[in-house]
C-alpha cells in the first residue's frame, strides 16, 4: 500500500506555490545568517538601483519633450507631493522625500516581482515590518518633538461624552500600537497571496485537460496582480500620511 501511495505521489501534480518565498543564500548552500547574501539583498538592491536610476538617471535631462522615464517620474512625483498636501497640509510637505521614497521603493518592489524568476521582497514580512517600524517610530518621536506631551492628547476623544473618554483612550492607545503590525501584513499579506494563487494556476498549466483554463486564470490574475502591486504601494503610503498627519495634528 505504502508503493502505491508513494507511486501515487510521484506520478501525480505536485508543486510548491509556498518556495518561491524561500530565502536562500545567493552564493553556496549554506545557512543564512545575519549577514548572509541572500536572494533578498539580490532584489532589494536591484529595486534601490532602480528607484535612482528612474528618479535620478531618469530625469537628470529635465528635458522639455520628457522621455518616457522622465514622464514616470514626474507623474510619481505630482501624484505623491498632492497625496501628502492633501492628507497632512502645508505642513507634512517637508517629509515628502521620506514618503516619495518610500512609495517608489515599495511600488518597484511589487513590479519587478512580478518578473518571472524574480523575488517578491515585499512578500516578506520581515521586510514589511521593518518598513512599517520605521513609520511607526519616525511619526511617534515626531509627534512627541513637535507637540511635546501635548501629543498625548491624540489618544484623548475630546468630542466623546466623559464618562466614554477612559474606555475610548484604551481602546485608541491599543490601536495606535497595532498600526505596524496592521501595516506590515497587509502589504506583505497580499503581495504573498497573489504570487501564491498564480503559481498553483501555473501548476495546473501541466495538465492538457485544463491547460488553457489555466494560462487563462494565470493572465487574469497576472493583470490582478499588475493592480494588486500599485493599490498596496498606494495605501502603504497613504496611511503612512494618515499616521504622519496624527503626529503633526494630534488633537481630536
Amino acid at each position: 500500500m505504502a508503493t502505491e501511495a508513494n507511486g501515487a505521489e510521484e506520478g501525480g501534480l505536485v508543486f510548491h506555490p509556498m518556495d518561491q518565498f524561500i530565502v536562500s543564500p545567493l552564493f553556496g548552500d549554506g545557512a543564512v545568517n545575519m549577514f548572509t547574501i541572500t536572494n533578498v539583498t539580490l532584489w532589494m538592491a536591484i529595486t534601490v538601483l532602480s528607484v535612482i536610476g528612474l528618479l535620478v538617471v531618469g530625469t537628470s535631462r529635465r528635458a522639455i519633450v520628457p522621455s518616457r522615464a522622465q514622464s514616470i517620474a514626474e507623474l510619481a512625483y505630482g501624484f505623491i507631493y498632492k497625496m501628502v498636501e492633501d492628507v497632512t497640509g502645508k505642513e507634512g510637505v517637508k517629509y515628502f522625500p521620506y514618503i516619495m521614497t518610500l512609495f517608489m521603493f515599495i511600488v518597484l518592489a511589487n513590479f519587478l516581482g512580478l518578473i518571472p524568476m524574480a523575488f517578491t521582497t515585499t512578500s516578506h514580512i520581515a521586510v514589511t515590518a521593518v518598513l512599517a517600524m520605521a513609520v511607526f517610530l519616525t511619526v511617534t518621536v515626531l509627534g512627541f518633538v513637535i507637540n511635546g506631551a501635548s501629543f498625548l492628547s491624540l489618544f484623548w476623544v475630546s468630542s466623546a461624552p466623559l464618562a466614554l473618554r477612559p474606555v475610548l483612550a484604551i481602546i485608541e492607545i491599543i490601536s495606535y500600537f497595532v498600526r505596524p503590525v496592521s501595516h506590515s501584513i497587509r502589504l506583505a499579506g497580499n503581495m504573498m497571496a497573489g504570487h501564491a494563487v498564480i503559481k498553483v494556476f501555473a501548476g495546473f498549466a501541466a495538465i492538457a485537460a485544463i491547460s488553457p483554463l489555466s494560462i487563462l486564470a494565470i493572465t487574469a490574475m497576472y493583470g490582478l496582480e499588475v493592480l494588486v502591486s500599485f493599490i498596496q504601494a498606494y495605501v502603504f503610503t497613504i496611511l503612512t500620511c494618515v499616521y504622519l498627519k496624527d503626529a503633526l495634528h494630534p488633537h481630536h
